[in-house]
């Protein structure tokens, strides 16, 4: 039987022997209880200029709705994004702006509204965690539209990793315009 004391030094042998990329890569706890992805979007919180930047990088720009102790929104870390192929699909084709449906940090919506995060996630009627909204690819024409009609899809609750990445895929080839997801994905080969 292997003792605690080798078993220990040989898991922190082998730590030090992955890849640097793949210990740096995990999700961490912040200080207001929600896991953040290494590589979420740090923004200002103005929704417009995320955009308009997310568009200039060739990205497609979504909001990840979060609450604390959520355990859903804990397995979109630690399942979902966890997969390198999934986590890699969005980092290329997406910014990501974690945003608290509790939230007291303010956001300068599209219409240049200043609301905080709750009121913002009240004004979209964002209700579940995790939900993703998906927003259209230019920034000045959501600026007249109402909330309701500024998002091209949204995500409301947890996906299972493969709905989950095929989510993204779908907005990414902009798959929306001409099917509903669940078309979508039974389109997508087996």
């Amino acid at each position: 039987m292997i003792a605690r004391r080798k078993f220990l030094a040989g898991a922190a042998l082998f730590v030090g022997l992955l890849p640097f990329r793949a210990l740096a890569e995990q999700p961490i706890l912040t200080d207001d209880g929600l896991y953040k992805q290494p590589w979420f979007l740090e923004s200002f919180l103005d929704l417009a200029d995320d955009l308009e930047a997310a568009r200039k990088e060739g990205k497609r720009f979504v909001i990840m709705w979060e609450l604390r102790g959520c355990p859903y929104c804990k397995e979109a870390h630690l399942v979902n994004f966890a997969q390198p192929r999934i986590a890699e699909y969005v980092k290329t084709n997406f910014e990501v702006l974690q945003l608290n449906i509790i939230g007291s940090r303010r956001v300068t919506d599209f219409d240049g509204t200043e609301l905080s995060e709750k009121e913002l996630a009240a004004k979209y009627g964002v209700r579940f965690t995790p939900t993703f909204q998906f927003f259209a690819e230019e920034a000045a024409a959501l600026k007249t539209l109402p909330p309701g009609k500024r998002e091209v899809v949204r995500a409301p609750g947890y996906l299972r990793p493969d709905d989950f990445l095929a989510m993204f895929r779908y907005v990414r080839e902009k798959a929306y315009e001409g099917k509903s997801f669940r078309d979508y994905l039974k389109s997508m080969p087996s």
